[in-house]
């Protein structure tokens, strides 16, 4: 049995620094929060947990100390409270999402329908949400904005792990719908690249594995892209949850991890399938 692992497999740039951020911050502060989870790992947020950085999902929760502000972002309300709190702030929000918060605040402003391709439930998404000031809508497939009013200005903007497929879909649509549409691509180029990747090493094997946090989207994405392609995939957090009989008749196995596993989690799913006598790629 053969198996290839995608290059792209785990930490995201916004990950990796949210995480290196809060571990160094751990080791400055003697008492440090994070608003949220910083990250859609559990075995990650557990492992911050050890070093000092609890859990904390309300601002006045957090009494004094520094709060580390999570890889999603915040809402812009939690922001204007944990200022007024006075507490130490270390931002480990990433980078392409905070373009998408200005880019929803500036939209809002100039008098567009802001149109956000995403799930309405991400912590991300709501994020972003707060920074506009006018009429939002949040949708996730091209059948939603189906049902988007005509007419007037439409500004799009997407969650920053969503797939372009799905997103040049619903811009499509909302062509139809505006006499004015505005569209800012805030996808993540690591997302198209792994999502990309996985769906190519998908079409050559006889298995794939998806690892990452059953919490995270984007893990979750990569695991139905990969369904697609390939029926037999597995969504996993750990190598705890393989199966040996999933391998059984298997010459190829493809495994690829979402932007929030940790190297070590990886390479543990790795040793437990090596355990099926499988020669690396």
């Amino acid at each position: 049995m053969e198996i290839i692992l995608a290059k792209s497999a785990g930490f995201c740039f916004g990950v990796k620094r949210a995480t290196q951020m809060a571990f160094d911050a751990a080791g400055k502060h003697e008492q440090i929060s994070s608003l949220g989870p910083l990250i859609h790992s559990p075995q990650m947020v557990e492992k911050l947990e050890q070093e000092g950085v609890r859990v904390c999902h309300q601002v006045e929760d957090i009494s004094d100390g520094a709060v580390v502000i999570r890889s999603h972002g915040v809402t812009a309300q939690e922001v204007e409270e944990i200022e007024q709190s006075g507490l130490l702030v270390v931002d480990a929000t990433c980078p392409f999402v905070k373009k998408a918060q200005k880019h929803a605040d500036m939209l809002s402003r100039e008098g567009y329908l802001l149109v956000l391709v995403g799930e309405a439930n991400h912590p991300e998404v709501r994020g972003i949400v707060s920074y506009a000031k006018g009429d939002v809508r949040i949708v996730a497939t091209p059948q939603e904005a189906g049902k988007l009013p005509k007419g007037g200005k439409i500004a799009m903007v997407a969650q920053t792990t969503q797939s372009l497929e799905n997103f040049s879909e619903i811009v499509a649509v909302c062509l139809t719908k505006a006499k004015e549409l505005r569209v800012f691509n805030t996808i993540c180029d690591a997302t198209s690249v792994r999502q990309n990747e996985a769906r190519q090493i998908a079409g050559k094997v006889d298995l794939m594995l998806v690892i990452g946090g059953f919490n995270s989207a984007n893990t979750s994405r990569l695991a139905n892209l990969c369904k697609e392609v390939q029926p037999c995939t597995y969504h996993v957090e750990t190598g705890d949850q393989l199966l040996p009989d999933w391998f059984e008749g298997k010459e190829k196995v493809g495994i690829t991890a979402g932007a929030s596993t940790p190297l070590w989690i990886v390479e543990d799913v790795m040793k437990k399938v090596k355990t099926y006598s499988c020669v690396i790629d």
